[in-house]
């Protein structure tokens, strides 16, 4: 998985713009930037609105999530003037980067601020576990047709994992092993000075782990067979709570587990259409809350980007207002 996303002929290090292949929150409407803002401005308050203030996206793509951010920042001069934004990204820079942000492979040693994770962590990559009669056993997958067997047992580590976070119960269960997502995660909060980090994704718990698990491929626009070969991305679902407790391990004083939905409709994000009686007074002002209004409606559609879930974990600060107390995904 690491080679066919990440290495020489891998899937994000021919610079594939993201956006041909599968759709994010910030592909769908600059609204999300601009409830990403009411966050930093939330973290910016709780922070005493400091001379620097650190806007981190990880994973960061084309930049589209940022550049939002910035666009609908500018109105304020005295807080844009403090934001240093940087996209942490390992796939090639764009032909013509946004000269507002600095582009890096990996996230500042120390970050006063806020950190975005949007649809990183399901592409840290990881191994397959199936229960076979011989115990858990590897997935090993032959990258060219995709063909997979069973083969050694996982490490030590690994099956601490499992045991903890994602028992096999029955012959032919699998299992995504998320140690690696759990360390990139702790990785990220070690970092954060002070701050709020937010991982948005979907996501699974313990509860609930699908037993066939959710490794999957995108190519143009198409859900295919993870193949490793380097032609599509592939990605796996978070098990969202174990990277809770590995961030709450590395440092975070408070966490909230909830849903894109919920977190974005207390960011004030809506889906309300316009009153009726507007087209008629103001047709072109309807049309644009109307198209605003679907926007916002596809963000929080529980059924497809509303239905991400949410980890959010402050380090030195409380929870932001707007999201304390938001109750956990269904």
């Amino acid at each position: 998985m690491r080679s066919a996303l990440y290495g020489p002929d891998g899937f994000y290090a021919r610079g594939e713009a993201p956006a041909r292949h599968f759709r994010t929150s910030a592909h769908v409407s600059p609204r999300y930037g601009q409830a990403m803002l009411s966050l930093l401005r939330e973290v910016d308050t709780a922070l005493g609105h400091p001379g620097r203030l650190d806007l981190v996206d990880i994973g960061a793509g084309q930049g589209e999530l940022l550049g939002q951010v910035l666009d609908a920042a500018a109105a304020d001069r005295e807080l844009a003037r403090r934001i240093t934004a940087r996209a942490v990204e390992l796939r090639p820079r764009p032909g013509r980067p946004d000269p507002r942000i600095h582009w890096q492979a990996a996230p500042p040693g120390a970050i006063t601020g806020l950190v975005i994770a949007s649809e990183w962590l399901d592409n840290i990559p990881l191994d397959v576990a199936e229960l076979t009669p011989d115990g858990p056993r590897l997935m090993l997958v032959e990258t060219a047709t995709g063909a997979q067997r069973p083969g050694p047992p996982p490490r030590p580590a690994d099956l601490d994992w499992l045991g903890a976070w994602w028992p096999l119960r029955e012959p032919g269960d699998r299992a995504e092993i998320g140690r690696t997502r759990c360390r990139a995660w702790a990785g990220v909060l070690r970092r954060i000075t002070r701050g709020v980090a937010v991982a948005a994704d979907y996501g699974h718990h313990r509860a609930g782990r699908p037993s066939q698990g959710t490794l999957t491929g995108y190519r143009d626009g198409r859900a295919v067979r993870p193949i490793p070969d380097g032609s599509r991305d592939i990605t796996a679902h978070v098990a969202l709570d174990s990277c809770a407790d590995a961030g709450g391990r590395a440092g975070a004083g408070a966490t909230l587990l909830t849903s894109q939905r919920q977190a974005l409709r207390a960011l004030g994000i809506a889906g309300r259409r316009p009153p009726l009686a507007q087209a008629g007074s103001d047709p072109l002002g309807y049309a644009r809350a109307l198209c605003q209004a679907s926007e916002e409606a596809e963000l929080i559609d529980a059924g497809g980007l509303g239905g991400f879930g949410w980890l959010v974990q402050a380090v030195g600060l409380d929870l932001p207002a707007p999201l304390a107390g938001l109750a956990p995904p269904g």
